[in-house]
């Protein structure tokens, strides 16, 4: 425990850190399912480092500081997250769209007018996605794009590996996209918490950051996704012949598909945040009848284990300090301004890939806040405000695991993607994002 270069850590800390290793290199090399890594985590840590654990894990030896345990309902609650809520309301609106051809009739007027080219139908998908996450929950985009998916996968020849491009480029593209906006994803409200007086950033002043920078990845994302999974075809015939259906079921699907996604994109508005309104749908579905048992049982499980085990994750990362732990690990007051930057976001992409961009922009925030007012240094790369910007930037760029993002693990659940897959376009595509963040923040200097 003493090689581990991080000073006073608990025992608590140190099981819950031989678990968290544990759990990355089963997700990556992927020996057993990921939803069944995700279960295995969550019995652990309610066995090892719970309040209700085994007798033997709840005594505290001779000679090292032991650390508190967890409420075992803590790590339960894994279960109920709004997230959970959120991935049922999504699965209900896709079974539903699907049911009643709404996926199949939305690829059609979207996608039109990007032709019937592998390449120039992934762009548009990408450009999409990229947009309506800009405003919107990243997971309900990836939701709502995955639907209209289904009818371009039908059309491919099975073994393509361009299909695995077109599922891939669509959590690409929500979870870079959402980067753009101050709005668009968690970590980039929180920044805007600590950006206050003279440090404030404006919508647009945010977005002439933001934009240029997606547009520079999504370019990137695309090139790359064509090399690593290029299609054996040259065009696809895409069967998205059809009409809109007029039955009362099915006007309620278009409606309630409609309602919700501008529900999502106007919480400031009526004050619903977006898991509250996730549930909409199924109370909706459930009670007309258009989602029964049959359809209730199509609903991605095994899925949502997965999400309930990184959730388990990052509750335990928090509730024991090790999170804290290992961001504060670097002591950064030595370091150059340069060098804040590039350890500060490499620790907080790292963090970010294995639990929630969210959870670990809350723990990176306060402490990057702290550095950038007390470096004067930085003022050379921006100071406090280019400190945090950078920061919101890489949390939004972990994605090399299913359970990195929401919609990384909406995307695998589709079952047309590998983790591996995941791992390697994520990788090249996260350190690429921090190397243009990296070149930003040295010619501003």
């Amino acid at each position: 425990m003493d090689a581990i270069p991080i000073p006073e850590m608990t025992l608590i800390q140190h099981r819950l850190l031989a678990i968290f290793l544990l759990a990355a290199l089963l997700w990556i090399l992927e020996p057993v399912p990921v939803f069944a890594t995700s279960i295995l985590i969550i019995t652990l840590e309610l066995i090892m480092i719970s309040n209700k654990g085994l007798h033997w894990f709840r005594k505290p030896p001779e000679g090292h500081t032991f650390g508190e345990l967890i409420p075992y309902t803590d790590i339960f609650s894994a279960f109920s997250s709004p997230i959970i809520i959120l991935f049922m309301g999504g699965f209900a609106l896709a079974i539903a769209a699907s049911k009643y051809e709404l996926d199949n009739n939305l690829a059609r007027v979207l996608l039109k007018p990007f032709g019937t080219q592998p390449r120039f139908i992934m762009l548009g998908l990408m450009l999409i996605t990229a947009c309506f996450s800009m405003f919107m929950s990243n997971t309900a985009t990836t939701v709502m794009m995955l639907a209209l998916l289904g009818p371009i996968v039908a059309s491919a020849q099975p073994g393509d590996k361009g299909i695995k491009a077109l599922v891939l480029c669509i959590p690409i593209a929500a979870n870079t996209g959402g980067i753009a906006t101050p709005i668009g994803t968690p970590p980039n409200a929180i920044a805007l918490q600590y950006l206050t007086g003279e440090n404030s950033i404006s919508f647009l002043s945010w977005l002439l950051m933001g934009l240029p920078f997606v547009l520079i990845q999504m370019t990137i994302a695309w090139f790359l996704l064509q090399k690593f999974f290029p299609s054996s075809q040259s065009h696809l015939t895409l069967n998205l012949e059809g009409q809109f259906k007029t039955t009362w079921r099915a006007m309620t699907v278009y409606i309630t598909f409609a309602v919700t996604i501008l529900l999502w994109m106007t919480t400031s508005l009526h004050g619903m945040n977006t898991y509250v309104v996730a549930i909409i749908p199924l109370a909706v579905f459930t009670l007309t009848g258009i989602m029964g048992k049959e359809e209730l049982k199509q609903i991605n499980w095994d899925v949502l284990w997965l999400v309930a085990g990184g959730i388990a994750i990052g509750i335990g990362l928090e509730e024991t300090g090790l999170a804290k732990a290992l961001a504060h690990s670097i002591n950064y007051q030595n370091l150059s301004p340069m060098s804040v930057v590039i350890s500060l976001s490499l620790v907080c992409w790292l963090m970010a890939n294995f639990m929630s961009n969210t959870a670990t922009a809350n723990l990176l925030m306060p402490i990057a806040a702290a550095i950038g007012s007390s470096m004067t240094s930085l003022q050379a790369i921006g100071g406090l405000q280019g400190l945090l910007v950078v920061v919101a930037f890489s949390a939004s760029l972990g994605m090399i695991l299913p359970v990195s993002t929401p919609p990384n693990s909406l995307a695998y659940s589709t079952g047309l993607i590998e983790s591996k897959d995941m791992a390697k376009i994520g990788t090249i595509i996260g350190i690429i994002g921090l190397l243009i963040v990296y070149t930003t923040a040295w010619i501003l200097t």
